[in-house]
């Protein structure tokens, strides 16, 4: 799962995928209803790939927890983001159980499962392990197909 061009927007509600960068900002189209938006250089974007969670060892990336809710869930829907406090906590605890619970706030674990329920739901869960073998499949496969070519005879 890539979360490189997946964005959050201060002030819009929902996930946009950048789509084209202009002099002035940005294309964003939203993931929840297709539409896409204008956002000037002066708007608070976030990129997930470059989100970290707090753990008591460090920072965890985003990136990393989407996976272990992927692994976890095979690939399908994670619980409600409306569940209460205790059990998102509790579910969250599963997932990153060194999670700093100070500085994690419940607001940013039903933000977090929020935003895996809605890439999932778009079909951007996918494993990345399948995708290297296919790269690698075809990788060989073009290497069998590119026969040497014989070089023609000139006529002199």
């Amino acid at each position: 799962m890539s979360l490189e061009k997946i964005l959050s927007i201060s002030g819009k509600p929902g996930l946009y995928i950048l789509k084209v960068q202009t002099r002035t900002g940005f294309v964003a189209e939203s993931l929840a209803d297709g539409k896409k938006i204008t956002v000037n250089l002066k708007s608070n974007v976030s990129l997930l790939s470059e989100i970290s969670i707090y753990t008591y060892e460090g920072e965890q990336p985003l990136a990393e927890i989407m996976k272990r809710i992927a692994s976890k869930e095979s690939n399908g829907p994670a619980i409600s983001h409306k569940e209460d406090n205790a059990t998102l906590a509790a579910y969250f605890k599963e997932i990153l159980p060194d999670y700093d619970e100070e500085r994690v706030y419940p607001s940013d674990i039903k933000k977090i499962v929020n935003w895996y329920n809605t890439i999932q739901a778009k079909g951007l869960i996918v494993d990345e392990a399948p995708v290297e073998e296919a790269v690698e499949t075809e990788v060989a496969a073009e290497a069998v197909a590119e026969k040497p070519k014989k070089a023609k005879k000139t006529a002199e």
